[in-house]
């Protein structure tokens, strides 16, 4: 299967997706007081200016004046969302209704293609330590270890449940998150970390301690939302993407490449090799009656072809949502 045939349905179907964000809306109620937020600065540059953009679920969402970076500002504390995300139903049925029907899929045409971009950093019969943070299912690393079975595999993943799959699968297993890891620095050649980022309470802190436990010279590949890409510019705040309390930052392709010359990487490539920033738009305006404009109503009318190519552009020209980084460790 090639990554040009993703489409948005095949890998989070609208019903299951829209019925998991109402309950989202939900778990907002029950698990956060607003009243203990905290204000601070931009996550990526540390500015303390910023702009008002829009409210989501009760979160602000702000604009950095110095890099443009998008952010929930004032945030909730780490231990709140920390609670939620092992507690609330949404994560429950995120987990047992939305991935676990489609995961199949997802191997296919979003796991498979990772670790095929992945697998040219190992060498063929070399020994390496790799490890992915929030492993989920591990079925990245499933895929990976197919394509270079010499290397040793590590699953950071919290999840009680998750961290159980990965070890019947023959994974080494730590069920905790990154910044609790007290044992590896300096351990691995390469870790990944894949839709996790826009996540993260404390991205800075998250960096130092990903540097900690590489070798010197090691290689950090991350995917994360661009928070200047097409469809989150076009739809905003109506865009899916923009999910609070899951999706905090927004960084984009030079705000990210700052934070990480910040943290200690040298930057080998930021790239958005996305491939349904123009499907999620499209289906938006289809299947949910969106209002985008005269052009954009338009261009949903057109085939195909001329839509797939719309998408290569955007992808071409960094300005697809989905952004991928590629980063060394400084010797």
């Amino acid at each position: 299967m090639r990554r040009n045939d993703l489409k948005e349905e095949e890998i989070r179907k609208r019903e299951v997706f829209n019925k998991y964000l109402e309950l989202v809306e939900e778990d907002v109620k029950t698990f956060f007081d607003f009243s203990r937020f905290e204000v601070g600065p931009c996550p990526a540059c540390g500015d303390k200016r910023s702009v008002e953009q829009f409210k989501k679920l009760g979160f602000n969402y702000v604009s950095c004046k110095n890099c443009n970076t998008l952010f929930v500002n004032p945030r909730p504390p780490f231990s709140v969302l920390d609670e939620f995300y092992s507690r609330s139903p949404s994560t429950n049925f995120w987990v047992n209704e939305f991935f676990k029907p489609v995961a199949q899929i997802r191997r296919e045409k979003i796991f498979k293609p990772r670790a095929q971009d992945v697998a040219p950093m190992i060498p063929a019969t070399s020994h390496l330590n790799v490890g992915d943070i929030g492993a989920g299912f591990g079925l990245f690393l499933e895929e990976l270890r197919k394509l270079r079975p010499d290397s040793t595999y590590y699953a950071i993943e919290p999840s009680v449940e998750m961290a159980g799959i990965c070890r019947s699968l023959g994974l080494e297993v730590r069920q905790q998150s990154v910044e609790d890891v007290k044992d590896l620095d300096g351990s691995f050649d390469i870790l990944t970390a894949f839709e996790l980022f826009e996540h993260l309470h404390n991205p800075s802190l998250f960096l130092k301690k990903i540097n900690g436990l590489l070798k010197p010279g090691g290689h950090l590949v991350l995917t994360t939302l661009n928070g200047e890409g097409f469809d989150i510019l076009l739809l905003w705040e109506r865009s899916k993407s923009v999910s609070p309390p899951h999706h905090l930052n927004f960084f984009n392709t030079g705000s990210i490449a700052g934070l990480m010359k910040n943290n200690g990487f040298e930057i080998i490539s930021v790239t958005t090799p996305g491939k349904l920033d123009w499907d999620i738009v499209d289906g938006m305006i289809k299947k949910e009656k969106a209002s985008t404009g005269k052009l954009w109503d338009k261009v949903a009318l057109l085939d195909e072809k001329a839509k797939s190519a719309l998408q290569k552009w955007i992808s071409e020209s960094n300005m697809s949502s989905h952004m991928r980084v590629v980063a060394r460790k400084v010797k």
